[in-house]
């Protein structure tokens, strides 16, 4: 029996050898190629690129092969590239889309398969639901890759236009001044050589770590969190660093860690930088966040007056709001960010980047920044945490999930919001929001309250509400 091929909110993810086969990766490219040639029947070009993981050199060959049999001209990238850099090369090539063999920040034997359309964006469910259903089609027809005009795949560089890019958004002659010294970790990852190349390049000081090819990322996840980089930390120490950032196995996460060595949530970096862009660039045209991302955002859209946008969980929603240019940033909790102007996809190299030009303008550290807002807006506290479930607990709390709680643990519930999973609004402005995976028997548990004793109390009743 065929393994179904199911793209998720980031693609399809699956472990290599058990489900991320050659044969199932021939299957899905054969799917985005019937899809590709259903919205453009002739003269359609897609590029093909990847991220450091083992065998993605031959992944990339495959399905430059497969498209080409379907008579699309796939535009091959030869090295490991950042997901926003394979994202602004589909914009500026007018390409008909983008396949990125990557499993992101997800462990090391697992790897998959990202589509963008040709706006760069990530493929919304509308689009994924039409690759699933060729995939299917093209399984039930045991159709053969047809021989199509067997082109030659081009070869395409994006870092150069994509760098270029870069130093037109990020202020450089700004961190230079500062003498900011800077510790970059791209985690073995895809942006290595990018981030460190171009501040070295303005003539600032920066280390870096982790910069070589590793298909294993150190025996763990390629993930920018706080108790995976203690390597960073050690460097920054040695070198006098005012910051340390780092990005995830493709580059579309962020990591970021103060001068003092202090890990800074994904949340409140997200928050720093939509204050720190309306102020330094005038932008008050609207803010955008995950709906399990930290209501900090909703409080600094009000001070400056700007629009604010909750999404689903996903960051092509946002994108979607990129690109009508209703926001001047958006972000999600877990540590994807993009701006304005720039790509309708997560960036976590820009991200890095934009926290340096913030505390060299800001004359400040990351922590004294947010001790200032804080001092202006109040204090949150945002939590996630995943739970599994055992089939009968996750079949009673899925009928559970459907009714709208009056209370919760003593609590009145102030609203319900149903963007995305369960949000349960509290009138002292803490909250609580579930969302069960789709790939996996786990429940991600999302509290937010406005003091740290608040949050542990509030947390502790998330996951005692889940098993009760």
């Amino acid at each position: 029996m065929l393994t179904q091929i199911k793209f998720g909110t980031s693609g399809w993810r699956a472990v290599m050898a058990e489900e991320f086969t050659f044969a199932n990766v021939r299957r899905a490219v054969t799917g985005i190629a019937r899809y590709v040639l259903s919205q453009k029947p002739a003269g359609a070009r897609v590029i093909v690129g990847r991220d450091p993981r083992f065998l993605g050199e031959t992944f990339c060959s495959m399905a430059a092969e497969v498209l080409s049999a379907h008579g699309i001209n796939p535009l091959l990238i030869a090295e490991a590239a950042p997901t926003p850099a394979i994202a602004y090369a589909v914009i500026q090539t007018k390409a008909d889309g983008a396949i990125n063999f990557t499993a992101s920040h997800n462990p090391p034997e697992y790897n998959g398969i990202k589509f963008s359309t040709p706006d760069g964006c990530p493929a919304l469910p509308e689009v994924t639901r039409k690759i699933e259903a060729e995939i299917l089609a093209a399984d039930e027809a045991k159709s053969r890759t047809p021989q199509g005009s067997g082109a030659t795949p081009e070869k395409l560089d994006p870092k150069p236009i994509y760098v270029k890019r870069l130093k037109e958004i990020i202020d450089l002659s700004a961190i230079k001044k500062a003498g900011l010294k800077v510790v970059f970790d791209p985690m073995w990852g895809a942006a290595r050589g990018y981030s460190d190349e171009l501040l070295r390049d303005a003539e600032i000081s920066v280390a870096s770590v982790h910069n070589f090819r590793d298909v294993l990322f150190g025996g763990h996840a390629p993930e920018p969190d706080d108790h995976l980089l203690e390597d960073l930390r050690h460097k920054m120490r040695e070198m006098g660093a005012h910051i340390g950032i780092a990005t995830d196995g493709d580059a579309d996460r962020f990591g970021i860690v103060d001068r003092d060595g202090t890990f800074l949530q994904p949340n409140l970096v997200i928050a720093l930088l939509f204050d720190y862009l309306v102020e330094s660039r005038g932008w008050k045209n609207g803010v955008a966040k995950s709906v399990a991302t930290t209501n900090f955002i909703n409080a600094l859209a009000k001070k400056h007056g700007v629009s604010l946008y909750e999404t689903p969980v996903g960051f092509k929603y946002i994108g979607e709001l990129i690109m009508q240019d209703k926001i001047a940033i958006g972000g999600e909790e877990s540590a994807g960010l993009s701006i304005r102007h720039h790509v309708p996809e997560k960036d976590g190299v820009l991200a890095g980047l934009l926290c340096c030009e913030m505390i060299a303008c800001k004359k400040k550290s990351m922590g004294e920044i947010l001790s200032d807002l804080r001092n202006q807006v109040g204090s949150y506290y945002p939590r996630r945490d995943n739970f599994r479930l055992t089939p009968e607990v996750k079949q009673k709390f899925t009928e559970k999930l459907g009714v709208d709680p009056k209370e919760f643990s003593g609590r009145k519930v102030r609203e319900v919001v149903r963007t995305d999973g369960l949000k349960l609004l509290f009138e002292d402005g803490a909250w609580v929001c579930y969302r069960l995976s789709g790939t996996e028997p786990v429940v991600r548990v999302y509290t937010e309250a406005r003091d740290e004793a608040g949050l542990e109390k509030l947390n502790s009743a998330a996951k005692q509400w889940i098993f009760e």
